[in-house]
């Protein structure tokens, strides 16, 4: 009977400036795909319309937060648009020891501290707009946001583009479909790197021909 290879799973990290379709990419991906999970980030700011907690967030208070960052329970955190966010660690060690690969929605700052934290389980993608129009275009389109708010907004894309080369890959979303095939590719590419499949070596020797 030959080894079996097993896999550790990947952090799979997508960043944008808002309104570049990371939100939609994520969610189509975790539909499709059984084997990743979505990061439950911990933050300060009160939920949106419909949102879950423990699904979407975990809401805290600012007190708990700087409990938690003293404690050392997160992998990341950042103060983005006036509050607190962070991925508690033990759930994604957890789920990459089980070959389960977890999506982060997280900003440069967040993944900065990722790639310092975990190198070789780390892989991020910076999603792109085809046009600073269009990015506009979306932002408004989403009629939530008061101008004052779009503005900022505008002035973070700027300063979160700015950070792009400091992903592996970059996928430009003019087209939601054509941008969900190259992460599908992605991910693919990276699940069959030869350090992720555990058990690989032992495999090799048992199919290895003894001359």
């Amino acid at each position: 009977m030959g080894a079996t290879i097993r896999r550790r799973g990947i952090m799979l990290v997508m960043s944008s400036a808002s309104g570049a379709g990371k939100t939609t990419l994520s969610r189509r991906l975790l539909a499709e795909d059984p084997q990743v999970t979505m990061s439950v980030s911990t933050t300060t700011r009160p939920p949106r319309p419909g949102e879950v907690d423990g699904r979407d967030y975990s809401f805290v208070t600012p007190e708990r937060f700087r409990q938690m960052v003293d404690g050392e329970e997160f992998l990341e955190h950042a103060h983005v648009f006036d509050h607190d966010y962070g991925t508690p660690a033990a759930p994604v060690n957890a789920a990459l020891k089980a070959g389960r690969d977890v999506l982060f929605d997280i900003d440069w700052q967040g993944a900065q501290q990722l790639k310092q934290n975990a190198p070789k389980d780390m892989v991020s993608i910076f999603i792109l707009p085809p046009s600073v129009d269009e990015l506009e275009r979306r932002l408004r389109a989403r009629a939530q946001d008061s101008e004052d708010v779009i503005k900022r907004r505008m002035a973070g894309a700027a300063n979160e583009i700015s950070h792009w080369a400091e992903y592996d890959y970059v996928v430009i979303n003019e087209d939601m479909e054509t941008a969900l095939a190259e992460i599908r590719a992605i991910v693919t590419a990276e699940r069959l790197k030869r350090e992720r499949r555990l058990g690989l070596f032992e495999f090799v020797e048992n199919v290895r021909p003894r001359v």
